[in-house]
């Protein structure tokens, strides 16, 4: 199951993390995140080198203006506390791991 990412916990999960962060803004109202959300969630079980979350758009909506979400699903990749890859829209799975790259 990917981590639940909010304010309080941001900077320590993603922004001060060693290794890659997947992180997947989404709604429960939304019908492709829905749709995306177990490859996110397989992609976090299976996680060896990088860490998996996700944030709940209408619960963080100032994490989502910080990074300029717009369109959900987004999923970006965070290095060493920057966003490197962002990709937008249901995506397979190969092409979410490409991100990690």
């Amino acid at each position: 199951m990917a981590a639940k990412f909010t304010t309080s916990n941001f900077e320590q999960e993603v922004l001060s993390s060693d290794i890659p962060v997947m992180v997947d803004f989404w709604a429960s109202w939304c019908g492709p995140c829905r749709m995306l959300g177990p490859v996110i969630d397989e992609l976090a079980a299976e996680a060896d080198g990088y860490k998996v979350g996700k944030i709940n758009i209408d619960e963080e909506p100032e994490l989502a203006e910080r990074y300029g979400v717009m369109t959900i699903p987004t999923v970006m990749v965070f290095k060493n506390g920057l966003p490197a890859k962002k990709s937008i829209g249901v995506q397979p799975k190969s092409a979410l791991l490409q991100l990690l790259k």
